[in-house]
Formats: structure tokens, sequence, C-alpha cells
């Protein structure tokens, strides 16, 4: 099988939880107490989004990122 590679983003909310999203996937988005409990969850989203997804192939490609910090 083809390793995939999809980026994702980590946000720490109020209560400390790590909201984990796939920004190439409408609705995929988890969570974890930690940032590795977190990544581990996305991991599976990203395949049930992929077995629905059947353009995977063709999906846009992630380019850069860009850190902005703002006070």
């Amino acid at each position: 099988m083809k390793k995939l590679h999809f980026p994702i983003v980590i946000e720490q909310d109020e209560n400390n939880v790590y909201i984990v999203s796939c920004p190439l996937f409408k609705g995929c988005h988890s969570y974890g107490d930690t940032i590795e409990e977190g990544i581990n969850n996305i991991k599976e989203v990203i395949e049930l989004c992929i077995e629905d997804n059947e353009y995977v192939e063709n999906i846009n490609k992630f380019i850069d990122l860009e850190i902005v910090i703002a006070k």
C-alpha cells in the first residue's frame, strides 16, 4: 500500500483537550487528552475518510505551513 501524507491541525481548547483536524476532508476531526492520543485518533478518522473518497489520489497537495502568532 502506498503511504499517503495528510496535513493536520492541532489545537488545544480551554479544558486542555487537543482538537485535531485534517482540513483536506470535510468533517475530519478528532481529539485526545494528549497530542499523541489526538494524532492516533485522527489517523483512524482519516482512514475512514479515505474509504469514503475514491479520488484520494487527486486530492490537494500540501505545500507549506505558516505559523502566525498575534499578541
